[in-house]
C-alpha cells in the first residue's frame, strides 16, 4: 500500500518553487517548436518519441523491446513500431540476446550513435548559452544537485514496479 499524499499546504515555499520551476523547464523543453529547433540544429530528422528511444538505448546496454517499453513507460507495441522505423532508417539494429537466442535486443548503429551525439551537442549549445554567466563552480553545484534530485525521484517514483521498495536507483551519469 502506498502512502497517502501529504495534505495540501504542507510543502515549504521553497519546495513549491522547485516544483514550479521544474514544471516550467519541462514545458519549455518538450514544446514541439523547441524539438523542431533542436532537430534542425542537430541536423537529424527525428520525432520526440524516436529521440527518447535512441537516448534510452544510447545510455544502456542493448535492451529488449519490453525493457525499452518499461523504461519509456509506453506500450510494447509503440516501441515495436518505433524500432521498426528506426531500423529502416539505419539508426538501430536488432541483435541476438546472449542469454536467450530466441530474444532480440535493440542496439544503436554508428548512424544512431552519431545522431544522438549531435542531438546532445545541440542541446548542450543551448544549455551553455543559458548558463553563460554562471561560474564553473555554480554549474558544478547545479549538476550535482540535479543528479541527486534525479536519484531521489527515481527512488520514490510511484509508477508501477518502482518506489522505495524497488531497490536502489540506477547510477546517474
Amino acid at each position: 500500500m502506498s502512502p497517502s499524499p501529504p495534505a495540501a499546504g504542507s510543502a515549504s515555499p521553497e519546495v513549491i518553487e522547485i516544483e514550479r520551476a521544474l514544471t516550467q523547464i519541462t514545458y519549455l523543453s518538450t514544446r514541439a517548436r523547441q524539438h523542431e529547433r533542436l532537430m534542425a540544429l542537430a541536423g537529424v530528422p527525428l520525432d520526440r518519441a524516436a529521440v527518447a528511444l535512441l537516448r534510452q538505448v544510447a545510455d544502456s546496454e542493448p535492451l529488449r523491446p519490453g525493457e525499452l517499453a518499461g523504461r519509456l513507460d509506453v506500450e510494447a507495441s509503440h516501441v515495436t513500431r518505433q524500432v521498426q522505423q528506426l531500423e529502416r532508417s539505419g539508426y538501430v539494429t536488432r541483435v541476438a540476446d546472449p542469454g536467450d537466442r530466441r530474444a532480440l535486443r535493440i542496439r544503436l548503429t554508428p548512424t544512431g550513435q552519431q545522431a544522438i551525439d549531435r542531438v546532445r551537442e545541440a542541446g548542450a549549445v543551448g544549455m551553455r548559452m543559458a548558463l553563460a554567466d554562471w561560474s564553473p563552480d555554480q554549474i558544478r553545484q547545479l549538476a550535482a544537485l540535479f543528479h541527486r534530485m534525479v536519484d531521489v525521484f527515481l527512488t520514490y517514483a510511484v509508477d508501477e514496479g518502482q518506489g522505495p521498495d524497488a531497490g536502489p536507483p540506477p547510477p546517474s551519469g
